[in-house]
């Protein structure tokens, strides 16, 4: 029996393919894998509010609605962008009437909750507050600065990640596996697919939609990756499979920053973009770049390469893709450094060797009595009122006081710090050496 609304194609094709229960849906398994916590939670219908921080198309919506089929409770979805606080208070209304006709809970999924203001934001507390609305507001932007403290509080956060390129590329065989979908018959080749999930650049929209346009935009009954690039109006060659071609362009763009070179940079990057790989794709590598390869010989490379893939999402192609260029000169001529990364690297391995190292009791808070009475805190030196004690004390657990994490190199601004580093180190040795026990203050001994 053919699903009704797969054939209605006046319903975009996202939308007629979105997931209706949990085995459907692809992605996410850190939040809805067997055994993790969310799907317990949905599975038996016990789901609190939430706030969902994730990508364009990685399941935001899908999320909301497959709660609320689980939940057996009346849905109601909003976007902040045309709703306001008439339109929450009128579900607020409706919720308390469906409660006492029914007993069932109500879901309010609020998209782009990110778009509220402070005060409207406000609203919500009381009727998240008590049971009112189950609140699940979905936000492609950080909500520590775009959510208030007091609604975080009343809300679990939730983390999506993009999607792989795999898990787009499984969505895409799914929906090509039916016969339903389009109005005439159409046959996708696997490469033409592959092209598609590298160009969505994890978001399952915009492969749908791309899916969608080939199909509609060519009279041809078998849609293979040149109808697609000619569909999508890219030059050059269109990037196939996301694989080897794909990852060996990736490569020499990275590799050519990295070794200084801004021609074989521009050339590597054109290539990338003029064959249909998304620009968030490749500015997510220079930041990368930017990180691992110049670090701290030059700071300012991660705030401007952060910069172009902002100018890059706010102008859209093709203007976006000169932020994208400049940016990549600019981390070729950089001074480079990968002493950040390694530093990370080393401390993530002193964590994996000595994973429950106690806190020094100096360096411990003590809000209470009974912690100053147990030591913590104590005889902690405030580097503002005594910079030679502060230079005294020690900062790692004993078990891990000979760890040396970060070593500056010798380019740009980390030689710079390595004079730094080299001083602080001195005045430790020195306040060290000179060290008097010091007896603790009759506040400590209280």
């Amino acid at each position: 029996m053919k699903d009704h609304a797969a054939m209605n194609t006046h319903i975009p094709l996202a939308e007629r393919l979105r997931p209706q229960q949990l085995d459907d849906v692809v992605g996410q398994d850190h939040l809805l894998g067997p055994g993790q916590p969310l799907r317990r939670a949905i599975e038996r219908g016990r789901v609190r509010s939430m706030i969902l921080w994730g990508p364009p198309g990685s399941g935001k919506t899908t999320l909301a609605r497959i709660i609320a089929n689980a939940q057996e409770a009346n849905f109601y979805g909003l976007s902040a962008v045309t709703a306001g606080v008439k339109e929450i208070r009128q579900v607020a209304r409706e919720a308390r009437e469906g409660q006492q006709r029914d007993g069932r809970p109500t879901i309010l999924f609020l998209d782009e909750v990110h778009r509220l203001n402070k005060s409207q934001q406000d609203v919500l507390l009381p009727f998240v507050e008590d049971g009112t609305l189950v609140l699940i507001g979905a936000t492609t932007e950080n909500p520590s600065f775009e959510v208030n403290g007091a609604l975080r509080s009343r809300s679990q956060l939730l983390v999506l990640k993009p999607l792989e390129r795999h898990h787009i590329l499984r969505l895409l065989k799914r929906a090509v596996s039916r016969n339903d979908l389009f109005e005439k018959s159409t046959v996708f080749t696997s490469e033409a697919l592959e092209v598609i999930a590298t160009w969505a650049g994890g978001d399952a929209r915009r492969a749908f939609n791309t899916l969608e346009l080939c199909a509609l935009a060519t009279d041809e009954e078998v849609v293979n990756k040149e109808v697609v690039a000619r569909v999508l109006q890219v030059r050059g060659q269109a990037i196939d499979k996301g694989g080897e071609h794909f990852y060996n362009l990736i490569s020499a763009l990275h590799k050519s920053i990295r070794g200084g070179d801004p021609d074989a940079a521009l050339y590597w990057l054109a290539r990338l973009l003029l064959g249909g790989v998304d620009p968030m794709y490749v500015a997510r590598r220079l930041v990368r770049i930017a990180s691992e390869d110049v670090g701290l010989a030059d700071p300012h490379a991660l705030r401007l390469t952060i910069a172009a893939r902002d100018a890059a999402l706010f102008l859209g192609r093709p203007e976006g893709d000169l932020a994208l260029a400049e940016v990549a000169i600019y981390l070729a001529l950089a001074p480079k450094s990968n002493r950040v990364y390694r530093a990370w690297k080393e401390a993530q391995a002193a964590v994996e060797n000595h994973p429950e190292a106690e806190v020094p009791l100096h360096l411990r808070n003590a809000p209470t009595g009974l912690m100053k009475r147990l030591g913590y805190g104590r005889a902690y030196a405030y580097y503002f009122d005594d910079p030679v004690g502060s230079a005294r004390q020690h900062y790692l657990p004993e078990e891990l006081r000979e760890v040396g994490c970060y070593q500056p190199g010798d380019e740009g601004w980390e030689r710079k710090l390595r004079d730094r580093l080299e001083q602080l180190a001195q005045a430790r040795r020195e306040a060290r050496r000179t060290a008097v026990p010091r007896s603790p203050s009759r506040e400590e001994e209280r």
